[in-house]
């Protein structure tokens, strides 16, 4: 059997995520019926790989696992595509899983998915650029358009701006014309929010306004003042919960406020092909962090594992 490099997890380590990553040789991927292999240029990185090396919804029995979600390169007709991540999977819970739970992922030198899982990459956007937008901007973006219906909003409260989805969420929301205010502990991450256009501010912080919708991916360090900075009928959108995922919630305001607290997990191939026409049209790149070759993926993880980043952590396959 034909063999490639990849990163993977060999093992799965709750205290120590980093421990149980290995950058080696694994098969090449097999082809159902109605699969087709990609040839990754790019990658990226999400904290679905280092909750992976914990064990969070990969269990021992799957491992060694390639991880990663996202990507782009070229199918076996030479076409430039990025690779839509959500794969349909009777066997789990929600109908379906994403690329690395159980089927191989994307930081390899090839990836299989379903055909219908391809999405034609604009030439306007390069390789990079475009596969950091597969989870964390694609769930951004669901978020604010499918779920926040942000057309009807004249405001946005981006909770915790630094990683992929918020940051995501303040650059799209931004180029959607909408005022935009965004928390984060720390100073500098404060000064680059406000270079994407948006009004940063520390947690907790009161706001100029209540908001029409609320971006909400840390939870219970920042679910009251969520719900305090709320207007009438908001819509508070959930993702994550980094902090924790057991706020309390004063439910008096809840309905005296009519608002409403909705879930989101990614977003469907169609708003991805949207996402990239919109990023083309608006001229919308990325925030990315830092990019690393191949060789260096290990570098990566560490970075992103670091709590640090801003944006994105990218991956160029062909260095």
């Amino acid at each position: 059997m034909r063999s490639m490099r990849a990163a993977y997890a060999s093992a799965t380590k709750p205290d120590e995520p980093l421990a149980g990553l290995t950058v080696g040789d694994q098969p090449e991927p097999s082809l159902p019926d109605g699969w087709v292999t990609v040839d990754v240029r790019a990658s990226s990185l999400n904290h679905h790989e280092i909750w992976s090396l914990r064990g969070v919804g990969l269990p021992a029995d799957r491992l060694p696992m390639i991880l990663g979600c996202d990507a782009s390169g070229v199918d076996s007709d030479g076409n430039e595509v990025v690779v839509y991540p959500v794969i349909k999977d009777p066997g789990d819970p929600r109908g379906f899983s994403l690329l690395s739970e159980r089927f191989p992922g994307t930081l390899a030198e090839r990836v299989a998915v379903p055909a219908e899982n391809l999405v034609p990459k604009p030439a306007g956007i390069s390789f990079l650029d475009a596969a950091c937008l597969p989870t964390a901007w694609l769930t951004a973006y669901h978020m604010l358009t499918a779920r926040g219906r942000v057309a009807d909003a004249g405001s946005v409260l981006v909770q915790g701006a630094g990683g992929g989805v918020a940051t995501a969420a303040v650059a799209l929301a931004t180029a959607l014309g909408k005022r935009v205010y965004a928390t984060s502990r720390d100073a500098a991450k404060r000064e680059r929010i406000t270079e994407l256009g948006a009004t940063a501010v520390e947690p907790g912080a009161r706001l100029p306004e209540r908001v029409d919708v609320v971006i909400e991916s840390v939870g219970a360090p920042t679910f009251e003042h969520s719900l305090k900075c709320s207007a009438p009928g908001a819509r508070i959108v959930v993702c994550g919960a980094t902090g924790g995922p057991f706020p309390k919630v004063d439910l008096r305001r809840v309905f005296m406020m009519q608002l409403e607290i909705l879930g989101s997990t990614m977003g469907t191939a169609e708003e991805l092909a949207a996402l990239l026409d919109l990023c083309v049209e608006r001229d919308i790149r990325p925030v990315i962090d830092s990019t690393y070759g191949f060789s260096a993926v290990s570098d990566a993880f560490a970075r992103l594992n670091s709590g640090e980043i801003f944006g994105k952590v990218a991956v160029d396959h062909l260095h």
